[in-house]
């Protein structure tokens, strides 16, 4: 039997904090108090977040080629992200890309290892130690270490990520602050399309329908902060990218924010107009159309580098939803 541990964080009172957290300016402001209790169980093989109570996500840190988040929950209670390969039994998803498995880090090229793909020559990254949880003011949050090992069983290189949850107004969101550290040796991240961090969202939110492979709902748009809309948008550079539609009579969407203190931002979208969407900072020539090469970042050995990320799950279009207004917020805080 899975037994959990169930921590409950207000605002006043933190039940585990293994390190220090003082509350930030971003903190959400509502008018209901509950709506905004965060809550995390952890169980053997995730961490289950609740929102006011009710499902926001799941970090799912074993089981899988890679830690992932599923599932995601946004506004109206509608889940966000496609739900294949980790159900099979939801109609109306496509079965392409396996590895595009809901929310995850990955990337294509990290000393010539393939830590994108599930094919037999990739590698994995691996589930360390789960180094925290926490609240300050509305946030809760999760930190974890792992390891990017090859076939072989080398280690490649490591990373640190802390997420935090939390609710903003109209909707809910995922931070990501994600260190990639050169512990085994220099490390590059050669110049790539697949990666770094991605989403496979609800095929409502695809721009065009695909009969063929069973999606016939797609409903979806994007818009990046440039005004850039439609198929446009793969490959450019931009503050943030916004995908949004219709699921099940409601219109909700996808932003994807872009912190300004990131190496190379604005970074380049890596985003499909199947519902796939990732920030590639070491894209430039694979889909920015720069020389080859442009997107290599090499590590030295014991160096690191932080990239910041929010996803925001929101009611209403781009406009409705306030997102230049949130993005500004997000940039400016801290």
């Amino acid at each position: 039997m899975r037994h959990a541990v169930l921590l409950v964080f207000l605002c006043a009172a933190v039940a585990s904090r293994p390190e220090r957290v003082v509350a930030g300016d971003d903190a959400p402001q509502t008018t209901d108090p509950g709506s905004s209790q965060v809550t995390l169980e952890v169980l053997d093989d995730r961490v289950r977040v609740l929102l006011g109570g009710e499902p926001l996500a799941e970090y799912v840190f074993r089981g899988y080629s890679r830690p992932i988040v599923y599932p995601i929950v946004g506004p109206h209670g509608l889940g966000m992200t496609r739900n294949w390969p980790m159900r099979d039994d939801v109609a109306g998803e496509s079965h392409d890309h396996p590895h595009q498995k809901a929310m995850f880090v990955g990337f294509g090229s990290v000393n010539g290892v393939n830590f994108f793909a599930e094919s037999p020559e990739a590698g994995r990254i691996v589930h360390r130690e789960l180094l925290g949880i926490g609240s300050d003011a509305a946030r809760g949050w999760l930190k974890a270490a792992n390891d990017w090992v090859a076939r072989d069983g080398s280690v490649i290189c490591s990373d640190t990520r802390r997420i935090a949850f939390q609710a903003v107004p109209g909707g809910r969101a995922i931070d990501w602050e994600l260190t990639l550290h050169a512990s085994q040796g220099d490390v590059t991240f050669a110049d790539d399309k697949h990666g770094l961090l991605a989403i496979r969202m609800h095929p409502n939110l695809q721009l065009d329908n695909d009969p063929a492979a069973g999606v016939t709902t797609a409903n979806g748009q994007v818009i990046n902060s440039q005004g850039v809309r439609g198929a446009t948008v793969f490959g450019q550079r931009a503050d943030w990218i916004d995908y949004w539609g219709s699921i099940d009579g409601h219109t909700v969407g996808v932003a994807i924010f872009d912190h300004p203190a990131n190496p190379r931002h604005p970074t380049w979208w890596m985003a499909r107009g199947y519902g796939y969407c990732a920030a590639d900072p070491f894209g430039a020539h694979a889909i920015g159309g720069e020389p080859p090469g442009t997107g290599d970042m090499t590590l030295p050995a014991g160096q690191s580098v932080t990239f910041r990320y929010r996803f925001v799950f929101h009611a209403g279009d781009p406009d409705q939803a306030r997102v230049r207004d949130q993005y500004r917020e997000y940039a400016e805080a801290d």
